[in-house]
């Protein structure tokens, strides 16, 4: 049976927003991880509430406008109301909220860290097989570029990247990789174990 290994992309942050603060001199904010809700009369507004990077003050991303609460699902409304951690960040990381904002995330401003098991050419050695699969877990998507991430577990330079991806020898989804694919969650990495072999040595 073939194996795969897992990569996975964890978010130490979530996006800034890209917005001029009223009250300073910043063009930045932050998420708080906190939501805001008001009920007038039989409808309720949340928001995700952001800070300004220099001097905190509030900006409201609207997350729920004028919506009955029987329609919101009980869970989800109990997670508002405690400031749900996971939840704040699934709305800060999601570009339909964004969207439906008209602001601008930035992206670059995320910091992560990449979870997965080191490669020997030792380990390599020893493998009867033609390929090597890598399945990447990212669920939240921050326009990462996958050879960023092959790169980095597999402790290639930049030279030897290029090489694989001139040799064809790195497919994803069934398609060889180019250097504008960026990390999609779920997605499976193929490279061929020989050529990998031959570039490392």
């Amino acid at each position: 049976m073939q194996k795969e290994y897992t990569w996975e992309i964890k978010a130490d942050s979530t996006p800034l927003l890209k917005r001029s603060c009223s009250h300073c001199d910043s063009d930045r904010f932050y998420c708080s991880e906190k939501f805001r809700m008001n009920a007038q009369k039989k409808n309720i507004d949340v928001w995700l509430i952001y800070r300004c990077l220099k001097c905190d003050s509030t900006y409201n991303m609207t997350i729920l406008s004028r919506t009955r609460p029987e329609s919101i699902n009980k869970e989800l409304f109990h997670k508002f109301q405690e400031n749900n951690r996971a939840l704040a960040w699934e709305y800060a990381f999601s570009a339909a909220i964004r969207k439906k904002n008209q602001v601008e995330p930035d992206l670059a401003a995320v910091t992560y860290n990449i979870q997965y098991e080191e490669l020997s050419m030792a380990d390599l050695n020893l493998m009867n097989t033609d390929s090597l699969f890598f399945k990447v877990v990212y669920p939240f998507g921050f326009q990462l570029k996958l050879a960023t991430v092959i790169r980095t577990c597999l402790k290639l330079s930049s030279k030897q990247l290029d090489r694989l991806i001139v040799l064809q020898a790195i497919t994803v989804q069934g398609k060889f990789l180019e250097k504008k694919h960026r990390v999609k969650h779920a997605t499976v990495v193929e490279i061929s174990s020989e050529t990998l072999k031959h570039i490392l040595q």
